[in-house]
């Protein structure tokens, strides 16, 4: 049976690192069918707005869709695309793996296997009630956590721990000085983690975290943690194991998924072949595991392993001089031997 599936080409380096990811997943000839949808600039472009109705209603239709990054501007212009699908589709679980992958520039080369759980929906990220000073001196924004999101956002992270055979899930917050807000998620997570005495849970405030991380990863199996804490700790996290290009993320709802890179468009080197898919294609392998295909999420991963201990046809990011589809190539000829 065929699995349609939405591809969001994206902006920036998008394209390029997309072509590479169906590349390689055409090459293990996994029956997927691919329907294009626009989001962003290139919607903006295209259909004169950044997410078109065309888009919302093929991942609707298809339940599950493979996106490219998105540009989103700092500290003005418009609103997050992102952040526009988290809430449209109420994606509220970002599950986002850093593992230790061999020939990367990094300082963990082997011994990290860290999951975290990032609440998507609510916390800082709502952005409800913005205001600035009209002279620019003061600026205002509520950041407002629920009981329901809590409890499901760190019920979610259990059983991913159970189902996957970790034995650990470490809850970060900030209840000692945000008595309310990350007070609720902490009183939530505890009440939760009664309901799984298989699975060992601790508590750790966000700055004792981030140091622990950098210190001693080996240390953390699941991280559960609210949106603004696990957008940070997630991007720490990929410091230690050689960066954004080696990070996936998964965008999880009650029926519909979204399954994407984490690093930016990057314009500055768009065009030019030489970004890493790597996110993108361990993206795709999420992806997989997700619509039952977990032998071949496992086969995907194996292959780009075994390409990165080659060394061969690396990117520039990687230390190597290949390009995005040289590199792409040689993880297609081990996924199809």
């Amino acid at each position: 049976m065929t699995q349609t599936i939405t591809v969001i080409r994206g902006d920036g380096i998008g394209p390029e690192i997309m072509d590479a990811t169906l590349h390689v997943l055409d090459a293990m000839k996994l029956g997927l069918a691919y329907e294009e949808a626009d989001a962003g600039l290139m919607a903006l472009e295209k259909h004169g707005e950044l997410l078109p109705q065309a888009t919302l209603d093929s991942i609707s239709r298809n339940k599950v869709a493979l996106k490219s990054p998105l540009t989103t501007p700092v500290g003005g212009g418009f609103s997050s695309v992102n952040v526009q699908l988290r809430r449209h589709f109420d994606l509220y679980a970002n599950v986002r793996p850093a593992t230790s992958f061999p020939n990367t520039r990094s300082r963990f080369s082997e011994g990290v296997d860290i999951v975290t759980v990032r609440e998507n929906t609510e916390g800082a990220y709502s952005a409800e009630g913005q205001e600035t000073a009209p002279d620019g001196s003061w600026a205002v924004s509520v950041t407002r956590n629920t009981r329901k999101g809590s409890e499901r956002i760190v019920r979610y992270a259990f059983d991913l721990a159970r189902k996957a055979g970790r034995k650990k899930v470490t809850v970060v917050h900030k209840a000692n000085i945000l008595k309310s807000t990350s007070g609720l998620f902490l009183n939530a997570a505890r009440d939760v983690a009664k309901e799984y005495p298989d699975i060992e849970c601790n508590e750790m405030i966000v700055d004792n975290a981030c140091m622990q991380l950098v210190m001693r990863p080996e240390q953390f199996d699941v991280i559960v943690t609210t949106n603004l804490f696990g957008d940070i700790i997630s991007d720490l996290c990929a410091g230690l194991i050689g960066g954004l290009g080696l990070i996936p993320g998964a965008n999880i709802g009650k029926d519909v998924a979204i399954f994407e890179a984490v690093h930016g468009s990057a314009p500055d080197i768009a065009g030019k072949g030489v970004a890493n898919p790597c996110a993108l294609l361990l993206g795709a392998a999420q992806m997989l595991e997700h619509i039952g295909m977990v032998d071949r999420a496992t086969q995907l991963r194996a292959a780009i392993v075994d390409t990165l201990t080659a060394q061969d046809s690396l990117t520039p990011d990687l230390g190597g001089n290949g390009s995005t589809m040289d590199f792409a190539r040689a993880i297609a000829s081990r996924v199809a031997a």
